[in-house]
C-alpha cells in the first residue's frame, strides 16, 4: 500500500507506539494469497489466522489479543502506554528490547505526547515509506517490496544494523532468507 492510502486513524497506533501500517503482518494481509501462504507457513499458523486490522481492531492477530501493554492501557483509560505514570513499565521494557522494530517506541511515545497520535501518525506514513515509490514497508523489508529501492525506508536506513543482526541470530534457515522469500515482491 501506498502512504497516501492511510488517515491518521487510532485502530493503527498501538498503545505501546508501534505504527500497524508497517507492520509485516498487516502489510501480508493487504498482498497476495501467496504471500499470506508463505507469512503463514513462516509464523507456523493457518493463513485463516493472519488476520489483523491494526492494533485496537476487533479484527487482530492472536498475538496482539494478549498484549500486555494493550489490556493495561485499557485497564487504567490509556490511549498510549507515554500518558501512565509508571512509563515505561518492565513489561514494555521487554517488549522494546526483544526485536528490532521496536527500537523507536521510546521515540514515538514521547512524539505523540509533543504533537498528538494524528500528527506522528503521518511522520509515521513518511518514515516507513520508500522514498523512490511511496510504498509502505516493514523494518524488516531491508529493499523496498514494490520497487528494489535500498534502503526501503528510513526506518531501515537508521536501523539497518540491529535489524541485520536480529536476523543473522535466527536458528534453522537463516532468518534473513527467510523473511527474503516471505516478502520478496512476486517476479
Amino acid at each position: 500500500m501506498k502512504k497516501d492510502a492511510y488517515q491518521p486513524d487510532k485502530k493503527l497506533a498501538a498503545v505501546c507506539g508501534l505504527f500497524c501500517p508497517a507492520c509485516g503482518i498487516f502489510i501480508a494481509q493487504r498482498e497476495s494469497l501467496e504471500k499470506r501462504r508463505k507469512m503463514a507457513k513462516n509464523l507456523q499458523i493457518p493463513v485463516e489466522a493472519l488476520k489483523c486490522d491494526g492494533c485496537r481492531a476487533e479484527n487482530r492477530l492472536a498475538y496482539c489479543d494478549t498484549c500486555k501493554m494493550s489490556a493495561c492501557a485499557g485497564e487504567k483509560g490509556l490511549n498510549f502506554c507515554g500518558e501512565c505514570e509508571e512509563y515505561p513499565c518492565t513489561p514494555l521494557k521487554e517488549f522494546q528490547a526483544a526485536m528490532p522494530h521496536r527500537i523507536e517506541l521510546w521515540q514515538a511515545q514521547a512524539r505523540i505526547k509533543e504533537v498528538g497520535y494524528e500528527k506522528w501518525f503521518e511522520e509515521m506514513l513518511k518514515h516507513y515509506s520508500c522514498r523512490q515509490c511511496n510504498t509502505i514497508n516493514s523494518a524488516y523489508h531491508l529493499t523496498c517490496r514494490s520497487c528494489d529501492a535500498t534502503p526501503s525506508c528510513a526506518y531501515v536506513d537508521l536501523h539497518k544494523a540491529e535489524i541485520r543482526s536480529y536476523l543473522s541470530k535466527k536458528s534453522g534457515q537463516s532468518a534473513l532468507d527467510s523473511f527474503k522469500n516471505i516478502t520478496e515482491k512476486k517476479n
